[in-house]
């Protein structure tokens, strides 16, 4: 008898704790959804449409994704004007920093994610002869993303002034006001050279690579991430800056020509 009444306690703990922890599984499902509102470079648009962002809604059904996708410094200048953004993807460090000195991101949030490279890129079937960044100067019309506000324009201006080719080139230069724009540019034939990152380059089989810009000629080009100080959805915008950190999204990442920071 006291072995079977000790059998029937046991059994009622096992159903008690099953069923605390059935409920605490559900607890996510149960929940109100919550929407954050991401800004990102406008470079990264294909894989976070793609990939990404399909993958996060899976994992996190109640946290929806509402997205918009710029050049790094429209975006800046967005989020210190008081847009609406929980978690901002820069492709340049200058945009992030800048809104870290003016403390609008949540204190140490911000996350290096991936890194890329700066490419010099001609049409497919280009004539020119345009076979490294010194030939850039035979072009007749360059595509560049506006260093003013574009990441990738502010790179190639780095490269192009530290290869003493600035000077050269900015009469017959256009100014992109995305890196996709350039890239389109290029792959139309209106421009006859293009500076990009390698991963839009990659993206296109109108366009092929010359060179990539000498290491010694431009910064590492990183993308970090961070969160927006103002958010009032902290808890989802770390989970989400989390999950791009996973393995298996940085592979992702991987495979469309970027490189996961060091």
């Amino acid at each position: 008898m006291k072995k079977r009444l000790s059998l029937i306690v046991l059994l009622m703990v096992m159903i008690f704790i099953f069923a605390g922890c059935n409920k605490t599984a559900n607890v996510d499902e149960d929940s109100e959804p919550v929407t954050i509102t991401l800004a990102v470079a406008a470079g990264l648009k294909n894989v976070m449409d793609k990939e990404i962002i399909p993958a996060f809604q899976k994992e996190y059904p109640n946290i929806k994704t509402q997205v918009t996708y710029d050049n790094a410094g429209n975006l800046q200048n967005q989020i210190e004007s008081g847009a609406d953004v929980d978690v901002f993807i820069s492709a340049a460090m200058k945009q992030m920093n800048a809104l870290n000195d003016k403390g609008l991101l949540l204190e140490n949030s911000v996350v290096n994610l991936l890194e890329n490279k700066i490419v010099l890129i001609v049409p497919l079937n280009s004539n020119k002869g345009i076979n490294s960044f010194t030939d850039i100067i035979k072009a007749d019309n360059i595509g560049l993303g506006d260093p003013a506000s574009v990441p990738v324009g502010q790179y190639g201006k780095e490269a192009l002034v530290n290869l003493k080719l600035w000077d050269q080139i900015t009469s017959k230069t256009s100014m992109g006001t995305t890196v996709t724009q350039v890239l389109n540019w290029v792959a139309e034939g209106s421009a006859d050279a293009g500076i990009v990152y390698a991963t839009d380059a990659i993206s296109n089989k109108n366009v092929k690579v010359v060179e990539e810009a000498p290491s010694e000629s431009v910064s590492k080009v990183i993308y970090p991430v961070g969160i927006i100080k103002a958010t009032t959805n902290e808890d989802s915008a770390k989970k989400f800056v989390e999950f791009l950190q996973t393995k298996n999204m940085l592979d992702i990442f991987v495979s469309y020509g970027f490189l996961a920071s060091k």
